[in-house]
Order: C-alpha cells, then structure tokens, then sequence
C-alpha cells in the first residue's frame, strides 16, 4: 500500500481550508483518509501561527515509514524542519513559446529590411 501525505480540501466554495491527512494513494482527495496530522489555512496571512498546525512527532513517524508527501506538503514540512525539500530550477519554463519565438523572428527581419 502506498501511502502519500497531502492535503484534502474543506471549507466552503473560494474559502479553502485543508487538513494535512495520510491516505493510500489510491483513495480519493477528500474521500477516506488514516490518520489526520494537522490543518493548513491559506486565507492567513503568511507569519500567522495557526496557518499551518502541525503534529510533528506523527508526520516523523509516518515519514519514517515510508509516506510520501505531496509537493505542497513538502514544503510545510520542509518548513516545519522535518524534511529537507530540494529546490526545483526550470529555465525552460521562462522561454518564449514557438509563436512567440516565430513573432520575434518576424520582427527581426522586418527591422533588418527596414535599415
């Protein structure tokens, strides 16, 4: 059975609240769940408390047995100090897509016929 540590969606529509919950893989976002192990608050501001409460001990323990936590959740944990999340860099994603490659080709030689 593989286990993912994540969040599971509550509170009412455009007002989002989570709770940080160990499921199977397999189960459905907000469906079954084993164990809750904390709350997460995005509508709070960045340096509140209670944004992020956390169990640390049972978060230890279920990484410690193997439970993968999703990418949102790594990064609560990394700040919790529990994990150790490495940085992601893509500096593909910052260049310009094929029409915009083409525009700017186009644009080019527009400027050089003109000189």
């Amino acid at each position: 059975m593989s286990l993912k540590i994540r969040l599971a969606r509550g509170g009412a529509k455009k007002r989002p609240f989570y709770r940080v919950v160990v499921a199977d893989s397999r189960s459905p976002r907000d469906g079954r769940y084993i164990e809750k192990i904390g709350t997460f608050d995005p509508l709070k501001a960045k340096d509140a408390a209670d944004r992020v409460v956390l169990d640390a001990e049972k978060a230890k323990d279920w990484l410690s047995k193997g439970a993968q936590p999703t990418d949102r959740v790594a990064r609560i944990l990394d700040a919790a100090g529990l994990m150790k999340r490495e940085a992601r860099n893509n500096p593909e994603k910052a260049q310009p897509k094929k029409k915009a490659q083409e525009r700017a080709a186009a644009a080019a030689e527009a400027a050089a016929a003109a000189e």
